[in-house]
């Protein structure tokens, strides 16, 4: 081969490795415009449960209650992995001891923490007081609350997530359930 044909061959396969890197980009690049978590909740429904122990409220259709042989009820969220349990306990002249446990319990979790947030609650028609506390964070439980009617009964409750905290993803299935848990303090009655 001649090297004016050497050169005419390279110059050929040049050109076509060039048209062919360029006529591939013909389709202009653009960046993906930013998503957003779109979470759909549906609107609660509420139902009264009904039995033995000496307190009733009303739980959403999107839960289930479940009783182990004692009056401490579990109520679990199955499409967000997450339970509400409950503890029961007779006052008998101790209020201000059961109250500086259930503190202990909302302190362990100013550790992780950015916020704990206290909503206090009364009902003196149905003789309910407690106070909800929304602890804002990676905490292990976000929201707590308790109800007493001062000299007989006390009734505390915690979330739960049974997934790793992070609190930034599960804030809308926070709210969701911090609407339902407030509900429960409205409608509880004792026996």
């Amino acid at each position: 081969m001649t090297y004016r044909f050497k050169s005419f061959l390279l110059l050929s396969l040049l050109s076509l490795l060039i048209s062919s890197v360029f006529s591939s980009c013909k389709d202009e690049v653009f960046p993906k415009p930013k998503s957003y978590l779109h979470l759909e909740y549906p609107i609660a429904e509420y139902h009264r449960f009904e039995n033995d122990c000496p307190f009733s409220f009303a739980i959403s259709k999107e839960s289930t209650i479940t009783f182990g042989n004692s009056c401490n009820p579990i109520v679990a969220y199955p499409r967000l992995d997450a339970k509400v349990h409950f503890t029961y306990q007779r006052v008998q002249n101790n209020l201000n001891e059961i109250l500086k446990d259930v503190d202990k319990l909302t302190s362990k979790h100013t550790v992780k923490a950015d916020a704990i947030v206290p909503y206090p609650f009364s009902n003196k028609e149905k003789n309910v007081y407690g106070l909800l506390n929304d602890v804002k964070g990676e905490s292990a439980s976000n929201i707590q609350f308790y109800l007493t009617d001062s000299t007989t009964h006390m009734l505390t409750a915690s979330l739960y997530f049974y997934r790793e905290p992070n609190y930034d993803s599960i804030y809308p299935a926070v709210a969701y359930i911090k609407d339902d848990m407030m509900k429960m303090m409205e409608t509880l009655q004792w026996k």
